[in-house]
Formats: structure tokens, sequence, C-alpha cells
């Protein structure tokens, strides 16, 4: 039977996936590393202007767009821990209380977003272009980059939840195959890090 068992799933390799996984996660890395090298030096270079576009963002949405991510990252890590112990209800329950709050983050952040777009602040607006100097156009321009950029990661990331998700419902993840939810949760991980990097450059420091 032992034979039959380990020929019958001959795909499964849970430290080649959670290599994969990190080195995809280096990657993502040193996208948003660039990027966050870009901030800092347009920064330097236009202090002033980056200070006035900052005061421009909502910091009550920001911060509590960050404890919602920081509480997401303690759910998809207790679900973890809640599929070790075999309590299949439980991690589904964490699991579905951890895309909640990925869907609560971006309704928050569309919100925020439709204020900037009420306020004539979009890339290549006419108000953007014509009325603020150059290293506002710079900050603004940044900001919707970078934070459309780690919105669209939340989606990709829910995605990858829900298919988790769906494999516990099925019993094709369990306490003996965790690779595939042990990796959604780096992968979310690392889309809250790069929050808590977002949220002080952009919100706080000015």
């Amino acid at each position: 039977m032992e034979n039959v068992t380990q020929h019958s799933e001959p795909h499964y390799d849970p430290e080649a996936s959670k290599l994969g996984m990190w080195l995809f996660i280096f990657t993502e890395l040193l996208l948003f590393g660039g990027l966050f090298i870009v901030y800092s030096i347009y920064r330097f270079l236009n202090p002033v202007a980056f200070q006035l576009a900052g005061e421009e963002l909502n910091v009550v949405i920001g911060a509590i767009n960050t404890i919602i991510l920081l509480v997401s990252s303690m759910t998809i890590a207790m679900s973890t821990t809640a599929l070790q112990q075999k309590n299949k209800k439980l991690t589904l329950f964490l699991l579905i209380v951890t895309v909640v709050l990925a869907l609560v983050f971006l309704v928050n952040k569309y919100f925020e977003w439709g204020t900037k777009f009420h306020h004539g602040i979009w890339p290549g607006s006419p108000h953007l272009i014509n009325d603020m100097s150059k290293g506002e156009i710079l900050f603004f321009g940044l900001y919707f980059v970078m934070t459309g950029l780690h919105a669209l990661h939340i989606i990709i990331g829910m995605i990858f939840i829900l298919v988790a998700l769906k494999r516990v419902q099925k019993g094709t993840v369990n306490a003996d195959r965790p690779s595939l939810l042990e990796n959604a949760g780096l992968y979310w991980h690392l889309v809250d890090l790069i929050w808590i990097f977002l949220f002080p450059l952009f919100y706080l420091i000015h």
C-alpha cells in the first residue's frame, strides 16, 4: 500500500515548491527594492515638493490598511498552524477571514484613489500637469505606480489563498501536504512586508 501511495503522487515535492516560492519572492523584492531606490532619489532631489504632496494623502486610511494587513498576516499564519493540527474547520475559517480582510483593504484603497480622482489627481491629469510642480508630479506618479502594483499583488494573493482554501476543502491540502498553503502564506507575508515600507514612505515622512 505504501508503494502505491508513493507512486500515485509522484509530483509532490514540497522542498522544490518552497524553493521556487522563495526565488519568486526574491525577484519581487528586487522589483520593489528598485522602486524604493527610485523613490528615495527623487525625494532627496525634491524634498519640499514631496512633503507638500504627501500632505494630500489620508494617514488614517493608510494606518487602518496597515492594521488590516498585519491582522491578515496573523490569520494566515494561524491557518497554517490549524492545518498542522488537523483542524480543517478552523483552517478554512481563518483563510476566509484573511480573504475578507484583503477585500476590505482593496475597498479602502478604492475609496482613497477615488478621492484623489475627485480632486483631479491622477497620472497625466490637467490639474497635476498644470498646477503642480515637477516634484509633486513625480510623487503622485510613484504613489499610483507603487500602490497600484501593490494592490495588484493583493489581488493575486487573494486568488492564491482562495485556491489553497479550495484545496483544503477537498482535502488535497492537509497536514501531510501543506506546501500550497505555506507558499500562499509566504506570498501574503511578502505583500504585507511591502506595505510596511510603502506606508511610512508615502504617508508618514513629511
